[in-house]
């Protein structure tokens, strides 16, 4: 499988994502990620080629919802995602592409 663009990988499945970069991420971006929150432990969010802190009204939600969001750059959370994933411990990814 290939894919253009950014992904977000949850429990339901792998669907395209809207943001093309950290500074398009928005609240409602999140969304599915909150429907599935049940089954959810943690959100990986990859913020592209560089770690950036995710946008502080994001943070704010995530911490209000008490579902634990983890930044890196996206070749990092595609690498932790893998090693959760072969560790049976799957978690969430909002992958923002690398361009």
């Amino acid at each position: 499988m290939s894919h253009a663009g950014s992904l977000l990988i949850i429990p339901s499945g792998i669907y395209g994502w809207r943001p093309n970069s950290i500074a398009e991420v928005i609240e409602s971006d999140f969304a599915a990620v909150f429907a599935e929150s049940a089954d959810i432990r943690f959100l990986l969010l990859g913020t592209g080629r560089t770690m950036v802190l995710a946008p502080e009204p994001v943070r704010r939600m995530f911490a209000a919802e008490g579902l634990a969001l983890e930044v890196m750059d996206t070749g990092a959370a595609v690498r932790t995602y893998n090693v959760l994933l072969a560790e049976d411990r799957p978690p969430a990814a909002a992958l923002i592409a690398v361009d």
